[in-house]
């Protein structure tokens, strides 16, 4: 049998009606808390796991606090991986406004970022500013209290406390940032304000080999070769060089062969062999200088600081003849710092005292001021990161990374600000908040206690 028709069991007005005091009486006794809709960034393919996820917008929402007396939840939870905070919080927030004020600007989002914009979603956040704590919404009841009127008016959202896995946020509001500002994987690096020169002495000798020529470069070679010179008379420096490769054309070869030591009592011109590095046909030889003396080595004295690139080094004229000027080549190791000279040419003509050896200046001077949460990237890893703090008077940057590693030497810029500082060290100070770091360690222990490679490791058939 029909309802009867004589009573609406709720009309349009009286719903409206409902709404509207609702509206008015969370604006009233509610507290404005911020919703963060969360946005997928990738997700696996096979069972559409989230792998990363990010947090670039917020909306302001009124919302009644249903547990008012205090948080809800277990509370603090003692656990053999330290203090567990289990606190929870139910928010009752408006149907009509959630729809009205926020759906429409997720309409306009990507159906990849965000799934489902007319409803509050489990996975989004809530910031509740009375204690400065970011609530994930893990449930959304719509039906309580249950079709009054014929209709539901509100969302009753149960939340439980945030826990950080490296997500992205960039909700543009500071306050909210911060909270996490320590939280992840958190690096800190020290880096260049201004490079240091670096300075080197040479030492000169007479019996040494002047220069090696590179007469066949060889081919195939999957690493660098070994190059090996014949040993010098009893009393004398035994010479010492290396290859340096390059490929073209997919096929790699010797594009010259560099002195470390010129050595030094050499009265006959030595043999030169290179062997190893998986090439062939490599071949090369030397002329000595016995009457004259010429730059036989360089010792570093100051590796200076700050180098991104290898600076020119200068070597003055020898005064004797036959006056031929040397020639060498810096090498700047990871941590950019001149780590060894390589000589060129020998050169001859010099006196007994040592010729004056000047290195190019480091002049790495970091520019700008980083952005709290901008991205940086790194000029030789291409690792990006965001970044948490920059202390200007330390010339320490506290960056969140995701994966990856950066390189001591690299210039960091960043993509909003401009920035750009060169890293000093990486390793010094590295502070590690991230709750999952461990998660390694775990996994090698249970490979020691259990063989995975078994069909059933877990038991014996």
């Amino acid at each position: 049998m029909a309802l009867n028709p004589f009573f609406l069991q709720g009309s349009f007005g009286e719903q409206r009606l409902v709404q509207e005091l609702i509206n008015e009486q969370l604006k009233i006794y509610g507290v404005e808390v911020t919703y963060i809709p969360r946005k997928y960034v990738r997700k696996q393919t096979i069972i559409e796991e989230v792998q990363s996820s990010k947090f670039d917008d917020n909306f302001l929402l009124e919302a009644y606090v249903n547990t008012y007396d205090g948080y809800s939840g277990a509370g603090d939870l003692m656990t053999k991986f330290g203090v567990s905070l289990r606190d929870e919080l139910t928010v009752t927030v408006s149907r009509e406004r959630f729809e009205d004020f926020i759906s429409p600007f997720l309409d306009d989002e990507s159906n990849q970022e965000v799934e489902v914009s007319g409803r509050p979603r489990e996975g989004d956040l809530i910031y509740f500013p009375l204690g400065n704590r970011l609530f994930e919404v893990k449930f959304v009841e719509h039906e309580n209290p249950f079709y009054q009127l014929g209709k539901n008016y509100v969302y009753e959202l149960k939340c439980e406390l945030f826990e950080y896995e490296d997500e992205v946020f960039d909700t543009s509001i500071d306050v909210i940032d911060t909270v996490l500002e320590d939280q992840g994987y958190i690096l800190d690096l020290t880096m260049f304000s201004t490079g240091s020169g670096a300075s080197a002495t040479a030492s000169v000798g007479t019996g040494y080999i002047r220069k090696i020529f590179l007469d066949n470069d060889g081919s195939g070679f999957s690493s660098t070769p070994t190059v090996a010179i014949t040993t010098a008379p009893s009393g004398g420096t035994d010479a010492t060089a290396v290859a340096i490769t390059t490929t073209r054309n997919n096929i790699t070869s010797i594009s010259e062969i560099l002195l470390t030591n010129a050595g030094a009592g050499y009265t006959q011109t030595p043999t030169i062999t290179i062997s190893g590095g998986g090439g062939t046909g490599a071949a090369a030889t030397c002329g000595i200088i016995t009457a004259h003396r010429g730059v036989i080595s360089f010792t570093i004295t100051n590796g200076g600081t700050g180098f991104t690139t290898a600076p020119p080094v200068t070597i003055s004229v020898p005064p004797l003849s036959p006056a031929i000027n040397a020639s060498a080549k810096t090498i700047v190791s990871a941590a950019g710092t001149i780590s060894e000279i390589r000589i060129i040419d020998a050169g001859a003509g010099f006196l007994g005292s040592a010729p004056t050896v000047t290195i190019g200046t480091a002049a790495t001077t970091g520019i700008g001021t980083y952005w709290f949460n901008e991205v940086i990237t790194g000029s030789r890893s291409g690792m990006s990161a965001r970044v948490k703090r920059w202390d200007a008077d330390t010339n320490i940057l506290r960056v969140g990374l995701t994966s990856g590693y950066f390189y001591a030497g690299e210039t960091l810029t960043g993509a909003k600000s401009g920035a750009a500082y060169v890293i000093k060290n990486t390793g010094v100070a590295n502070t590690e908040t991230d709750k999952y770091r461990d998660n390694d360690e775990f996994e090698a222990q249970a490979d020691s206690l259990i063989d995975f490679s078994e069909i059933n490791p877990f038991g014996t058939y």
